[in-house]
């Protein structure tokens, strides 16, 4: 009889359960309205500059992926779309993306002029920025110097001798498949570096930040601990935004705010350094892999 009655309150509870919609991902879902600006060629990607999503993300552009590719079947540059975002802990896509109307175009009487003789002048800022050249694979990355997250001065000159990965974000970054998707590579990679037998020792890991006005060595190293790091292995470090600016454009990375206030918007960079100081690999995006980036990484340890 218990046995009946248990049996029963298991189906009722697993009925409760699908009706209600409950998800054991603990997935957020946003509904968004946007204009896409790209199709990658892989299909699957869409590059949409977005409205402000309440309570989640400023709106800025960025790469949003689709798990099937009918999604953006049929759309093209410059669509206005409506979309599902779903977000969970360790991914991030869209969904249910349709073309709506495109929004109306403001009222000329209402729009504020920022320039130099506009009523709104002060809304418009500069940052004097170095003038780099691209690095090529092979090339001497220069000696930049950073604070880290205990608020100590290194420079990427006291790495010789070591395999050295940096990868660029910023902590206050929302979505799972950008900064976080990042430093999940780094967690996992140190992983497999410690757990490989025959591995070098040679290696450190570098995340540096480049929103300096909010991630203060104090912040970065909080915000450390939410993952697993061997502070032997892997640092965090922000610098002043000349550095900054020096060292992403060497890279090909490039971030920016759409008002003071904004998070910033960026892309994805993740460069390795042989143990000679030399360029050796520049992961673009989010869609490699441990495995490679653990081969590049005893590769660069190799190159004394």
């Amino acid at each position: 009889m218990f046995g009946k009655k248990f049996m029963f309150s298991m189906v009722v509870l697993v009925a409760a359960l699908g009706f209600c919609g409950c998800k054991s991902d603990n997935r957020k879902v946003f509904e968004v309205k946007g204009v896409i600006k790209e199709l990658k060629p892989n299909g699957r990607t869409a590059v949409i500059a977005h409205e402000t999503i309440p309570d989640y993300m400023d709106a800025m552009t960025m790469d949003f992926d689709v798990k099937d590719q009918r999604e953006l079947s049929g759309l093209k540059p410059g669509d206005s779309v409506s979309f599902r975002m779903v977000v969970t802990k360790d991914d991030g896509w869209i969904e249910n993306v349709r073309k709506v109307a495109p929004a109306a175009p403001p009222d000329a009487s209402q729009t504020i002029i920022i320039g130099t003789n506009g009523t709104n002048a002060e809304a418009l800022t500069f940052r004097r920025s170095p003038i780099v050249e691209p690095l090529n694979i092979g090339e001497a990355v220069p000696d930049y110097k950073f604070t880290n997250e205990f608020g100590a001065p290194i420079s990427l000159s006291q790495f010789k001798g070591k395999a050295l990965a940096i990868t660029f974000i910023f902590t206050r970054c929302p979505f799972p498949t950008f900064c976080p998707r990042m430093l999940q590579f780094f967690e996992k990679g140190q992983k497999a570096l410690k757990a490989q037998p025959n591995a070098p020792k040679n290696w450190q890991l570098l995340s540096v930040s480049f929103d300096p006005a909010y991630d203060t060595p104090e912040r970065l190293r909080k915000y450390s601990q939410t993952y697993a790091i061997d502070t032997n292995h892997w640092q965090w470090a922000t610098s002043d935004l000349w550095t900054i600016d020096g060292i992403t454009g060497q890279f090909g990375l490039t971030f920016y705010r759409e008002t003071p206030a904004a998070l910033p918007q960026h892309n994805l960079r993740t460069v390795v350094i042989d143990a000679r100081g030399r360029l050796q690999k520049v992961f673009v995006g989010n869609e490699w892999t441990t495995d490679e980036f653990v081969a590049e990484m005893i590769k660069a340890a190799q190159e004394n």
